[in-house]
């Protein structure tokens, strides 16, 4: 696709970039998630993959032209643009909905994510490697999204394997990076540390993030290339656990105060929504909203692989 996106092409990867960024600004979204959704993953990571050593050695020579020829500028054009968009004009909006509207803004989200499961479910083949992988990814992620916080310390190697395990998880559909970093009890230290600029900590955790990108993307590319249907279905039960994560209706049982001021809820339980009230109504609405979206998307990008054949 290098060098051969039109105009729609190029507006669809800027959509994408900005419903990733729009997603990585709520705690327990990924990114990643939408990256599947939107039939990008694979680029992506494969993208990522060309960040290493043989771009490191042009770059130090100073030969521009060759990287601009052996990077898919394009691709990480728009994308990177549609991300950077979403978070500086969405952020303050998001942030204050999940402050005052948490449940609608989690009802739109579900409706996302519900929907993408079905539709990717569709492609898989009824096999039992296929079905163990959904169920294997399912019970993790479910287990996961569920762990309390933790106490840890902030020596400079746990700093730099919290950021490699932190931007793994962010790649992963349906596993929130901030979430992993709250569960490693590095999130509020981290936070404090980009907040006062204290540039060690901050090298420490973008070291790990580094290291964890370049080396669980080829390995993802590996799994999908050789194994995808399993691979796939491991992803999509990823997707599947999250959803305990973004259920709208809650109780608060924990909350952490950032250094901000602002509090975020680090422990939960899931309810049943009230039938009879007018809030449960919305959010189906709300939700149902986030399908139809969904839906558009996944025939959007249908297509544009009609038009590309």
């Amino acid at each position: 696709m290098k060098g051969k996106r039109g105009k729609k092409e190029c507006a669809y990867l800027f959509l994408t970039g900005f419903l990733m960024g729009s997603a990585d600004v709520v705690p327990g979204v990924s990114g990643g998630t939408i990256a599947f959704i939107m039939g990008i993953y694979q680029e992506l990571l494969n993208t990522i993959k060309l960040f290493n050593l043989k771009l490191l050695r042009t770059v130090c020579k100073f030969q521009l032209k060759e990287v601009l020829d052996y990077l898919p500028l394009k691709f990480i054009g728009f994308l990177g643009v549609g991300i950077l968009f979403a978070i500086a004009s969405l952020v303050h909006l998001i942030s204050w909905a999940l402050e005052y509207h948490e449940t609608y803004l989690l009802s739109f989200f579900f409706g996302l994510v519900a929907a993408s499961i079905l539709i990717v479910l569709k492609e898989l083949k009824p096999k039992i490697g296929v079905f163990v992988s959904v169920l294997i990814g399912s019970v993790f992620a479910w287990w996961l999204v569920g762990l309390p916080p933790s106490e840890s310390i902030h020596t400079p190697l746990i700093l730099f394997l919290s950021g490699m395990i932190a931007i793994t998880a962010m790649i992963l559909p349906g596993i929130s990076g901030s979430f992993i970093l709250l569960v490693l009890g590095q999130y509020a230290y981290v936070i404090k540390a980009v907040k006062e600029l204290e540039f060690f900590t901050i090298a420490m955790v973008a070291a790990g993030c580094l290291v964890g990108l370049t080396s669980f993307s080829r390995i993802l590319s590996w799994l999908l290339a050789r194994h995808y249907q399993v691979t796939v279905g491991l992803l999509v039960g990823f997707m599947i656990g999250s959803l305990r994560k973004i259920w709208p209706f809650k109780n608060e049982l924990s909350s952490l105060k950032k250094p901000n001021g602002e509090t975020i809820s680090t422990s939960f339980e899931n309810t049943m929504p009230d039938l009879s009230s007018s809030t449960w109504w919305t959010c189906l609405i709300i939700a149902i909203f986030g399908v139809a979206l969904i839906l558009g998307l996944h025939r959007l990008r249908e297509s544009f692989s009609t038009e590309s054949t």
